[in-house]
């Protein structure tokens, strides 16, 4: 029998920035620990991505016991307290969401503005402040981050390696931005789990992860090339939408270790069913 392995914890501190790949991370009451804690926001308070600049994709991040670490190209290293004490509320929007943030600091609404080219702020959200998932594929008591609606995303080795194969490429899992990589299982097994577990935290996958243009940004450049959307259409369209991995919730906090084994406790009909 194959045994399913997590293979991949990925962490992303600013939403939309580089990410972190760890081998053992905490998971708290909104997802992986810190996981994105910050995100840079405009004028009118509307996040940024990289849809819009993927420039951001340059932006790296890094963790220590104290501290969010920003670096990019040309620019001095900005070192940021994790549990800031002060700032004030800022009302921004997350797609259809309004979330209290806090602000951080006029320097790091400084470097990001410089970076970016581009009047912007960077803000965290407070421990305190309760952002829920949507109420039609999740419990009243789910959280979220700053996450576009999700606590997690599940992607399998073997998805990638079959799109790799359709498109005659070689792109990392980073392009796709998942939190949980799994190994040992057929390609899109993901499509129609319902339920797994992975040690002893158990997860719930309600919604397929439709796909914008962010996996087309070459993290390393922030380049911009038409793959994998062109195969993604071929391949993986329903609705209108792409979808290449699934959401995911978690019952339980705990920690997650690559190598940790996975077990499918619940299936269902393919999610999207193609």
């Amino acid at each position: 029998m194959t045994h399913l392995i997590l293979s991949g914890i990925f962490v992303y501190p600013v939403k939309s920035l580089a990410g972190i790949s760890a081998s053992s991370w905490p998971v708290t009451e909104k997802g992986f620990q810190h996981d994105r804690k910050w995100m840079i926001i405009d004028n009118n308070r509307q996040f940024l991505s990289q849809r819009k600049l993927p420039k951001m994709a340059l932006i790296k991040t890094a963790l220590t016991d104290k501290n969010l670490i920003l670096s990019a190209p040309d620019m001095e290293n900005l070192s940021l307290p994790l549990a800031p004490v002060d700032g004030h509320i800022i009302n921004s929007t997350i797609w259809h969401d309004q979330c209290d943030a806090r602000s951080v600091s006029m320097d790091a609404d400084q470097w990001v503005s410089d970076f970016l080219k581009l009047d912007c702020r960077l803000v965290y959200l407070p421990d305190e402040v309760i952002r829920p998932v949507d109420p039609d594929y999740a419990k009243p008591t789910d959280k979220v981050a700053f996450s576009d609606g999700f606590p997690f995303l599940i992607i399998s080795e073997n998805s990638l390696t079959v799109l790799n194969h359709e498109m005659q490429l070689n792109l990392p899992m980073t392009r796709f931005r998942p939190n949980l990589v799994i190994s040992g299982c057929p390609a899109y097994a993901e499509d129609s789990w319902r339920e797994i577990s992975i040690d002893s935290i158990d997860f719930r996958l309600p919604k397929p992860c439709s796909r914008c243009s962010v996996p087309t940004i070459d993290p390393e450049t922030a380049q911009t090339g038409k793959e994998p959307l062109i195969t993604l259409n071929r391949t993986r369209k329903w609705q209108n939408k792409v979808y290449f991995g699934q959401n995911a919730l978690h019952n339980q906090c705990g920690q997650l270790t690559v190598g940790d084994t996975v077990y499918i406790k619940l299936t269902g009909a393919k999610q999207p069913p193609i």
